[in-house]
């Protein structure tokens, strides 16, 4: 391995690669749909939701509070208005079990990250909600081990120019950890830097990609997170 192409900045993205996050969003979606079940199936809600999620996301951006308000826009569409202030209530208090529900990091995270620490600049590169993700890094106890948290509207390669170049990071020296192909691992390699794919056990839909995309994406896949360490020191 060269210097030049030695391995000096490590980014992790946070949802579902450092900690869970998608089962506390189908959980809320659950209730949801049950909430809602005298108005219509809980199957057709669901799809509604997620209709309305993908349809709100250029205006609410990403997180528990841009969900919220497509779940009561969603309430106010499938009801046509004859939603009760009670079920707006129980709405709200979906988001709240949601903001308050407890980081539980991912298996092997804290002592890969603890140990990554000792020899790379590690930083966090997350969508969502600006106070939620602050909020849940620093609950998470492992925020002390990185040097830098960005929260970002998007993940693409305007994005990781912007980052990169934030922090005079060279490309070759930099690379990406995540549980999104579409967020964590294509952009990345279209500024040529490093990607390296951790698959989380559910996928969300908006961030699913066919395996069109995928000719000719060269990437590495690990199956879990505590595979990164003797991955590197191969690499490096």
């Amino acid at each position: 391995m060269s210097l030049e192409n030695k391995i000096k900045v490590i980014a992790f993205d946070a949802d579902d690669t450092l900690w869970h996050n998608e089962p506390i969003f189908y959980s809320a979606k659950d209730k949801f749909s049950r909430l809602l079940s005298n108005y219509h199936t809980e199957e057709w809600i669901a799809q509604r939701l997620d209709e309305a999620e993908i349809r709100n996301i250029q205006h609410f951006g990403y997180g528990i509070k841009g969900f919220t308000l497509s779940m009561i826009e969603t309430a106010i569409e499938l009801t046509e208005g004859r939603v009760t202030g009670n079920e707006i209530q129980e709405i709200l208090s979906f988001a709240r079990e949601m903001l308050a529900a407890p980081i539980e990091l991912l298996d092997g995270v804290r002592e890969t990250i603890q140990e990554l620490s000792k020899s790379y600049n590690l930083i966090v590169i997350t969508k969502g909600d600006l106070f939620d993700q602050e909020t849940k890094l620093a609950r998470s106890g492992i925020g002390d081990f990185f040097s830098n948290f960005e929260i970002v509207s998007k993940k693409d390669k305007r994005t990781y120019e912007n980052i990169t170049h934030k922090y005079g990071i060279v490309p070759t020296e930099f690379v990406m950890v995540g549980n999104s192909l579409r967020s964590d691992i294509l952009p990345v390699l279209e500024i040529g830097a490093v990607a390296v794919h951790v698959p989380y056990k559910t996928e969300w839909f908006h961030e699913a990609v066919t395996e069109q995309e995928l000719i000719g994406k060269v990437f590495v896949r690990l199956e879990q997170i505590n595979l990164l360490t003797s991955w590197l020191n191969e690499r490096n």
